[in-house]
């Protein structure tokens, strides 16, 4: 006689839920991993690479605005002090002004460097709210822009620094399209990472809490300016990171890199894939990139302000939270069904 045994094992809605979200990850990676493989060299640098960099720094502005509750401008100025700096201490076309150091004392410094000058930033910015964080992070950003396009004995001026390249590793030419996509996927991932642990941590729930109500969490005790000078400090590091790839994918910077135009074009990016999760600022840098890219085929070059801000009120009008948050709620009312409709 064959007896038939159940399986009675429950699996609750969390398990299921972290399953699912391994899998997701999962096959996210794999796709990010075999993209170059069936890519060009174009969509390789110009679109895959472009987007990982671009994507953590607009990374640093979701983790200031959407955990913090304090929106920047000058994170693309936190990346330009870190390229300013690697090429400074680096080596560069400019001998004369470069110290010529190995990439593996440069490289540290300038990351250093980038992060106490966003220290110093938040040391500022931390004690205001509002509109006001958002003016004196813009003048810090065109400030800094225009010190750096008048000083020539450390940033060269107007010309800044060319020749600049990533760190040679066992032979293997980090410029090269498939070894430069893997190092930017690198640190994307390690800074998508961070974020996502930190924002878990009690650091993190903390900094959240003083977003929701700084009143109540200074009444119980915590140090409100020092989260938030952290929370500067961390975001610098995150910009640094992608500010040393923005260097090597053009091979230079100048001022017109790090002007008020690029630092806002960092807070489309991330408004355009959503404040609320840290995949956002990759999908908006994606969306950017591929319309600074093919939209001047179909338009005037000059008019691409007027695509992308087109673009800009239409996602936010319909999505307040950006496309992350349009998927979410997609996702959400189909799984829901028509049960949830009546």
């Amino acid at each position: 006689m064959t007896i038939a045994i159940q399986d009675t094992t429950v699996r609750s809605p969390t398990n299921l839920a972290l399953h699912g979200r391994i899998a997701k990850y999962g096959l996210l990676g794999l796709a990010l991993l075999a993209y170059p493989l069936m890519a060009s060299d174009f969509w390789i640098v110009q679109i895959g690479a472009q987007t990982l960099f671009m994507g953590t720094i607009a990374l640093s502005l979701m983790w200031l605005g959407g955990y913090g509750g304090m929106v920047s401008l000058a994170q693309l100025t936190f990346a330009g002090v870190a390229a300013y700096m690697v090429a400074v201490f680096g080596v560069s076309n400019r001998p004369d002004i470069s110290l010529g150091w190995e990439w593996w004392a440069a490289i540290p410094v300038a990351l250093l460097i980038a992060t106490a000058f966003a220290t110093i930033t938040g040391m500022l910015a931390a004690r205001t709210e509002g509109i006001y964080t958002i003016m004196i992070t813009l003048a810090i950003a065109v400030a800094f822009s225009l010190f750096c396009r008048q000083n020539y004995a450390i940033f060269n001026g107007f010309a800044g620094f060319a020749g600049l390249k990533p760190p040679s590793l066992f032979g293997l030419n980090l410029r090269a399209p498939l070894p430069f996509y893997y190092l930017s996927l690198a640190f994307a991932a390690a800074a998508y990472a961070g974020v996502v642990y930190v924002t878990r941590s009690t650091f993190g729930l903390a900094l959240q809490a003083v977003r929701d109500n700084p009143r109540r969490m200074r009444a119980i005790g915590f140090n409100v300016y020092a989260h938030r000078v952290a929370a500067y400090a961390m975001s610098g590091l995150l910009a640094a990171v992608g500010g040393l790839l923005l260097a090597w994918f053009n091979g230079r910077i100048s001022p017109g890199s790090i002007a008020a135009g690029p630092c806002i074009n960092v807070l489309v990016m991330a408004v355009l894939g959503g404040m609320v999760h840290p995949v956002g600022p990759y999908v908006g840098a994606l969306v950017f990139i591929l319309l600074q890219n093919f939209a001047i085929d179909l338009i005037d070059p000059e008019r691409f302000n007027l695509v992308i801000g087109v673009a800009f009120l239409i996602i936010v009008l319909a999505s307040p939270d950006g496309l992350v948050g349009l998927w979410q709620r997609m996702t959400r009312r189909r799984s829901e069904g028509p049960s949830s409709q009546r």
